[in-house]
């Protein structure tokens, strides 16, 4: 590991490629440059999460702590090639003062040559995207709604602001459970009529379900709020000719009911973030699937229709509190305001 204090982008350039040349072919071979946007208490998380993720997706990751935007400007450091983060190329840059606002400019010459770039915030996701360039530069972008204060209401956001590319970790987490209620109609064609959800009031991966149940069986489910689970508890579908498919939460596992059969058991594991985030990073092409059911979640049409390139929207947050708008959104080079 190699440590810099108080330094320069250009230096950081530099420490990599010294690195990189001493650590011969752990630096070879890389899929993507994973860009992640993180709080300074989530730093230890996000280098897990990627570690996992890079077992399977060899990557450079960039990790982009912002603190103190009042400071002084100050960059630090930490550049690792082939240690604690397995296989990945990792430099974790804590920016400070006005420097933390223009982040590209450090991150911009550390991408990955002839690769994809992948933004992902391990944070409270952004109202907008395009406000940080971080995200406009991206293939692919990367969000958590359910670290949000209001998950379901940065569901919604994430719909308002959706562009082809984007995708939210909240729908990885139904991975198991659309699988689980899919593979429930292999081997019948019944229509399904109805559909009744049981979770909390405030749960996102709820609500993605039943805009995905929405959005495929063109029904309206009905969401049974319940304080008695931390979060979804379970998916029933009614059919036509009066049967019923229950997938239900136990601990690790989900019991699979159906109308006439005996009762089945399936793994239905908590899954760390890295294997998540593992997940999503498997595809980089806009998943057409997600955005129809955000949009059947959200209430909004014609997610897929929208451009996939953004344009940045400059925004200065300590510029906005000092004037008092509520916004402060301003053209940046070659944008316009929102």
């Amino acid at each position: 590991m190699i440590g810099l204090w108080d330094t320069t982008g250009n230096e950081v350039v530099k420490a990599l490629a010294a690195e990189r040349r001493s650590a011969g072919g752990v630096a070879s071979g890389l899929a993507l440059t994973l860009v992640a946007v993180v709080e300074e208490k989530k730093v230890r998380e996000a280098e897990a999460a990627a570690t996992i993720a890079a077992a399977a997706h060899p990557c450079r990751l960039l990790i982009v702590v912002r603190s103190d935007l009042e400071g002084r400007s100050r960059l630090d450091a930490e550049i690792v090639v082939g240690g604690r983060l397995g296989p990945a190329e990792a430099v974790v840059m804590r920016m400070y003062g006005r420097l933390a606002l223009h982040a590209e400019s450090v991150v911009m010459p550390l991408l990955a040559p002839d690769v994809p770039v992948v933004t992902w915030w391990h944070q409270s996701p952004p109202d907008m995207i395009a406000n940080d360039f971080l995200g406009v530069v991206a293939d692919r972008r990367i969000t958590d709604s359910a670290l949000a204060p209001d998950p379901v209401a940065a569901l919604r956001q994430r719909a308002a602001d959706y562009a082809p590319g984007d995708t939210d970790l909240t729908w990885t987490r139904i991975t198991l459970w659309r699988t689980l209620v899919a593979g429930a109609f292999d081997t019948t064609e019944e229509r399904v009529t109805g559909a009744t959800i049981v979770a909390p009031p405030n749960d996102p991966t709820a609500a993605l379900m039943k805009g995905w149940l929405q959005s495929r069986l063109h029904i309206e489910p009905a969401w049974e709020p319940t304080d008695r689970a931390p979060r979804m508890k379970s998916v029933q579908l009614q059919c036509a000719n009066g049967d019923c498919v229950t997938v239900t939460r136990e601990e690790g596992t989900a019991l699979f009911s159906r109308t006439g059969q005996e009762d089945r058991y399936m793994p239905l594991p908590k899954r760390p973030v890295g294997d998540e985030l593992a997940e999503e990073l498997r595809r980089l092409d806009p998943d057409q699937i997600y955005g129809e059911a955000l949009g059947a979640m959200a209430g909004v049409t014609g997610l897929e229709q929208r451009p996939s390139m953004r344009v940045h929207v400059w925004k200065d947050p300590a510029q906005a509190a000092r004037a008092g708008d509520e916004t402060g959104a301003f053209a940046g080079p070659g944008g316009s305001a929102a």
